[in-house]
């Protein structure tokens, strides 16, 4: 079951990632559109973090093509993001320093991006003495610094207790809508892997259904979770398989 949203902003076309002999991703066609936002869901080895390696660059295709993304233009939030032995400000600042912002400007949009996710209290902090979903909300500050048109996210909330993950679902929500309460942002592409498919319900617009590196449904939300579904997906969605 395949969608074809118009005004692509990236695609796949026919492609695979093999390594040796397991293949991640098997002839996968796909297209991204500005505004969407869609969750990649799936068992564990599905190839959904593959998928979004390749969206953004880091893994490239054996065989097959990408076409559209610009690394500059889109960012990616890993499900432990790496953090910089520095103050969190430092963290923020330092990825718009190597992007040619000059420091003190760096510094004055850091601290603009860490007000909109509600760490200015903690802006000199070191990064690694924050809890989980402190981080994960400073990745995001840090991704979000940088104007990305597309936002990829592996799983950011797996690792999170339950208050942090409604946390970062709130900033997922309002970088998607391009909300903020201190400055304003247009509308990020998301793309993010979830388990959770009540997250899946609340933050996605469409859905893919990933098995054995191939896209076996790729929906409308409401018509992934209540229209007719190839067999692998209704049992995945049904909790007959983890």
């Amino acid at each position: 079951m395949k969608r074809e949203p118009p005004g692509a902003l990236l695609e796949l076309h026919g492609v695979s990632v093999r390594w040796g002999r397991v293949e991640a991703l098997a002839q996968v066609d796909l297209r991204i559109a500005a505004g969407e936002q869609v969750a990649l869901v799936g068992s564990n080895g599905s190839g959904k973090s593959t998928l979004l390696r390749v969206l953004h660059g880091l893994v490239p295709p054996t065989t097959g093509a990408v076409r559209g993304g610009n690394a500059l233009g889109q960012a990616m939030l890993f499900q432990r993001p790496h953090m910089l032995r520095t103050s969190a400000l430092n963290n923020v600042a330092l990825a718009l320093w190597l992007r040619g912002v000059r420091w003190a400007e760096a510094r004055r949009q850091a601290l603009l991006a860490l007000q909109r996710v509600g760490l200015a209290a903690l802006a000199r902090q070191n990064a690694r003495t924050l809890s989980g979903g402190q981080q994960q909300g400073l990745a995001l500050a840090r991704a979000w610094a940088l104007q990305p048109r597309l936002l990829l996210l592996d799983e950011p909330t797996a690792s999170l207790d339950p208050h942090a993950k409604r946390e970062v679902e709130s900033l997922m929500a309002d970088f998607a809508a391009g909300r903020g309460a201190s400055v304003s942002a247009p509308p990020v592409t998301m793309v993010f892997s979830s388990h959770n498919l009540g997250q899946v319900k609340r933050l996605a617009s469409r859905v893919i259904y990933l098995e054995r590196g191939q896209v076996l449904a790729d929906l409308p939300v409401d018509a992934f979770f209540n229209g007719p579904l190839p067999e692998a997906a209704r049992l995945f969605v049904t909790g007959e398989t983890a």
